[in-house]
């Protein structure tokens, strides 16, 4: 398939870039700053490497668009949505129409079964975190609106640990007491369910 990811410097662009090129994907790095994007990554993995600025270009003839945009501390300042409407408006044009995000597990709902320690807890990381989750949601409302064939790829926290390629889906839900997982891992999900028909325009909690 020929894929785009958005956020390609980010630790879960750079994880999507990495596997899908090992896959045999031809990939389009899209980044802010390409002189981010590791030498080894630049130079063996993606076909191209181009500047946020030609979202346009980045896009058309893309058979999927994944992204990692996202707020890189807990000040969001609306960069999922904003650049996630540029991307959107960018696709709409091209007539592009699959497209998969990260996004976060509280933006989901909350399992009904959860354990009490879990939403506690999740409470406390939503107010420490309400404005990155506003951003996301906004986000999420974008896409909703939109005519392209999304996907919402929510996990809990984010860690560095190895790609395990073993972990929970729930499409249209949260994994109960969902806690981590690692970014190699939600690269792997989103990647896995750039052809799975049951996620077009649902949310996908993910986690260990």
């Amino acid at each position: 398939m020929r894929l785009t990811v958005f956020g390609a410097t980010g630790a879960v662009g750079q994880e999507i870039v990495r596997q899908a090129s090992a896959a045999g994907h031809e990939v389009t790095a899209v980044v802010r700053d390409p002189s981010r994007l590791p030498d080894g990554l630049r130079d063996a993995s993606p076909h191209e490497v181009l500047p946020l600025s030609d979202v346009a270009a980045a896009v058309a003839g893309r058979d999927a668009v994944l992204s990692g945009l996202g707020a890189r501390g807990r000040k969001a300042c609306d960069v999922a949505e904003r650049l996630t409407r540029q991307v959107l408006g960018a696709m709409e044009a091209e007539g592009v129409r699959r497209l998969l995000v990260v996004s976060a597990a509280p933006v989901g709902p909350e399992p009904a079964d959860d354990p009490l320690l879990d939403r506690a807890v999740r409470r406390v990381i939503g107010r420490v975190l309400k404005e990155v989750y506003a951003d996301l949601t906004c986000m999420e409302a974008a896409l909703a609106a939109s005519a392209t064939d999304w996907t919402s790829v929510r996990p809990p926290k984010l860690t560095n640990g190895p790609l395990t390629g073993t972990y929970r889906t729930v499409v249209g839900g949260t994994p109960r007491s969902g806690r981590s997982i690692a970014r190699a891992d939600v690269a792997h999900a989103m990647l896995a369910l750039v052809d799975e028909p049951a996620a077009v325009k649902q949310g996908v909690g993910v986690a260990y």
